[in-house]
């Protein structure tokens, strides 16, 4: 690994290296490494999610090295420089048609892939759903067990280079059309609302006590998020301005899907 980056850093100061055939070996394997998820974009190390810049790099140099084709998947056709995922029977996932997904994005086995993008640098864990129209973008990270639903958006993160990766923990569940960016981080379990959007800078909102507790880029695990608005005061007047809100959070005494279950009908929830 330490020689895999040491060309890819080397490569991403001086352009001129893509045209050798050492450096384009070196990429094409970072690549591969990503495909079968043995090498991750981010990953979670003392309870803290570490990006591996120098990874995004490699994703990025693979672009230019790669060259336009056509692609035949039956009556359709693409034209692109990346080719898709294959072999979804020996890794036991399941996809749908439509499902695309880009060569790159790993997706662990039990996974269920609704029609439904993911693109390259993505990380899937191992039962996860991700629902129809749902997109996972550029190096996202989504846990086990979590759940996607119909026309949720997980931000891509490619650029600016030193932006982190959406993150979504183990056995979340993101209600429909819920719109994830700008590398926020959702903690296990959490659940997401129909609606919900999240950059770095929305104002999430305990408000689930006496006093407010704010966050921003990060819901805690176990919070019932729901969309909301505050009053915001601008030149021209007030205004309501998007938020999350935190209702509440999940209890970890049952089990999780009769535990989401209870807490969608105990919060009243649309997902």
């Amino acid at each position: 690994m330490q020689l895999l980056q040491q060309i890819i850093e080397q490569a991403w100061l001086d352009r001129s290296l893509l045209k050798e055939s050492n450096t384009q070996e070196a990429i094409q394997q970072v690549i591969s490494l990503l495909d079968q998820g043995q090498l991750r974009i981010a990953q979670k190390t003392d309870n803290q999610w570490i990006v591996n810049q120098w990874v995004k790099k490699a994703v990025l140099l693979y672009f230019p090295i790669q060259k336009m084709q056509t692609l035949e998947v039956g009556i359709f056709q693409y034209h692109d420089k990346i080719p898709l995922k294959t072999d979804y029977a020996s890794k036991d996932i399941r996809v749908v048609p439509n499902a695309v997904a880009r060569y790159g994005a790993y997706i662990a086995k039990e996974v269920v892939l609704m029609p439904s993008y993911i693109n390259i640098g993505a990380y899937v864990d191992q039962g996860t759903m991700v629902d129809t129209w749902a997109t996972v973008g550029s190096c996202a990270q989504i846990g086990k067990r979590v759940h996607l639903s119909g026309g949720v958006g997980i931000g891509g993160v490619l650029e600016p280079l030193q932006a982190g990766p959406v993150i979504i923990e183990d056995d979340a569940f993101i209600g429909s059309r819920c719109i994830l960016v700008e590398g926020v981080i959702i903690g296990e379990r959490a659940v997401l609302g129909a609606n919900v959007v999240i950059t770095k800078s929305t104002k999430i909102i305990d408000v689930s006590q006496p006093e407010p507790v704010h966050y921003t880029g990060y819901v805690p695990a176990d919070s019932v998020v729901i969309p909301g608005s505050y009053t915001k005061e601008f030149p021209a007047g007030n205004y309501q301005v998007p938020c999350a809100l935190i209702i509440g959070k999940r209890k970890a005494s049952t089990d999780i899907k009769t535990s989401l279950n209870q807490t969608l009908r105990e919060f009243n929830v649309a997902v």
